[in-house]
């Protein structure tokens, strides 16, 4: 039997989660995550920067998320084409690998800690951000680039929220389909 068990950040992120909640988000400290998990201070710091990050890793992907999105669908589409086309899949690929009970308790750790609430926010511009890009190199007005991302961003948002908030049902497939034919009705009206 091999000296370190397996799954050590998982384990990380469990310890770190369920305090969060017990005890709050301020209220917790390193040494007692890793304790907690049975694990050291050093491995923490080999997995997470600092406790914040527990909730918030992958959030540097989101560029490279974005990036392979605008990279594989055909360059004829427009935004909004674009947007309804690749952003389901994509939402459900950047979700993946989370189950709906850690997204529950993730989402309740950050409620509950109001400093966590512009790491969160931090989170969607980055996303933002990557989308305006993506949409300018493809040679979208700087105008149309914005609001085509804050549109996909916030389409995501209530999406991944309303699925959340539904435990799941339906899937957040169909739930990300259901928001965009919602946002779709919405900007076809006259103005």
């Amino acid at each position: 039997m091999g000296r370190w068990k397996p799954g050590a950040r998982e384990r990380l992120e469990q310890a770190a989660l369920d305090l969060f909640l017990e005890q709050g988000f301020t209220e917790t400290t390193v040494p007692q995550i890793t304790a907690r998990a049975g694990l050291t201070t050093r491995t923490f710091f080999r997995h997470f920067a600092d406790k914040r990050e527990v909730l918030f890793a992958g959030e540097e992907s989101v560029p490279e998320h974005v990036a392979r999105l605008m990279a594989e669908v055909p360059p004829s589409l427009g935004p909004m084409e674009l947007i309804v086309e690749a952003l389901p899949p994509t939402a459900v690929e950047i979700v993946e690998g989370r189950s709906l009970d850690y997204l529950l308790r993730r989402r309740a750790a950050i409620d509950a800690e109001p400093a966590l609430h512009e790491r969160e926010l931090r989170k969607f511009s980055l996303m933002s951000q990557a989308l305006e890009q993506g949409f300018r190199d493809r040679g979208v007005d700087d105008l149309t680039a914005q609001l085509a991302a804050e549109i996909a961003v916030t389409t995501f948002r209530i999406a991944v929220t309303r699925w959340i908030d539904r435990h799941g049902e339906p899937d957040l497939a169909t739930t990300m389909i259901q928001t965009l034919a919602a946002m779709r009705h919405l900007t076809n009206t006259p103005i």
